[in-house]
């Protein structure tokens, strides 16, 4: 089957509220649901998050970073953790650990673990961004980012049931493919990651925001965060392992077309948040 029927197969399957997650990925749904209840106290918290290894690993490695531990003692167990990142953290952290966990325990390889790496860098340059340029909230910028490749977390989960749809070189693979309609395939994937966002309950404004970025049309001065996503996407030195399925791999987001207040400069604001990127994204990465 030809990876546009593939897509369009898929596709459908979605819409149809057809969404098949990995055993460890439903695991981390029913913990991310049980920490947005309102009523979910601190005690609960903090056993929902210690029966989630990969989630008390990067809410403590978070709380020990220079974002949120400006005083450098360090934070050794989840409560104390909790109580210095604050609960949206947590729940923020929550929904990136379903995104990292839906390709399942089983798939293990080199595109899933370049994709988690590039959307940590996506998620510290986006919250870097937002707060130095953009004006956006910082935590909402770092969620979405976070978050934003997560149709292709969801390809990669059904890859082994539909043979063809990723290849070992999946730049080439997609546009290299004389059979692959680029506009169809881009309305697919949007469909699909829309989907799985909506499953994971996203805000609508982040849902919205993360397809305008699949869509790559950068707005000069950039103000939105959607823009905030697309600059730190051009940014991120670790590039998604996928291909957009269109020519949009980030030629039309001229960087430096920006306009920033007080005369700042991209580099500076860069060189200025370096620190803070290089140890936020290595937190996100344990």
């Amino acid at each position: 089957m030809e990876k546009s029927a593939i897509l369009s197969v898929l596709a459908a399957e979605v819409e149809q509220g057809r969404l098949i997650f990995s055993t460890s990925a439903t695991v981390a749904i029913r913990i991310k649901e049980k920490l947005e209840d309102p009523d979910c106290s601190l005690d609960s918290m903090v056993r929902l998050i210690q029966a989630e290894p990969l989630l008390s690993t990067k809410v403590v490695a978070i709380a020990n970073s220079v974002l949120f531990n400006r005083s450098g003692k360090k934070i050794a167990d989840v409560r104390s953790a909790i109580t210095l990142i604050g609960m949206r953290t947590v729940r923020n952290l929550a929904t990136a650990v379903v995104v990292q966990q839906l390709v399942g325990t089983q798939v293990k390889n080199e595109q899933a673990d370049q994709l988690w790496k590039h959307s940590a860098y996506m998620a510290a340059l986006a919250q870097s961004i937002a707060r130095r340029v953009t004006g956006q909230d910082p935590e909402t910028a770092m969620f979405a980012g976070m978050i934003h490749e997560i149709g292709w977390f969801y390809l990669l989960a059904r890859e082994k049931y539909y043979p063809g749809l990723i290849d070992e070189s999946m730049a080439s693979s997609w546009s290299g493919d004389e059979d692959l309609d680029a506009e169809r395939a881009l309305d697919c994937e949007i469909t699909i990651g829309t989907a799985v966002l909506k499953a994971l309950s996203v805000p609508e404004v982040v849902l919205e925001n993360i397809v305008y970025l699949w869509q790559g049309h950068l707005t000069c001065p950039p103000r939105s965060l959607g823009d905030t996503l697309l600059i730190a996407n051009q940014l991120a030195p670790v590039k998604s392992p996928f291909a957009l399925p269109s020519n949009q791999q980030g030629s039309d987001v001229d960087v430096s077309c920006t306009l920033y207040t007080n005369d700042a400069t991209l580099s500076n604001v860069l060189q200025d948040s370096e620190e803070e990127v290089r140890v936020l994204t290595e937190a996100l990465c344990v």
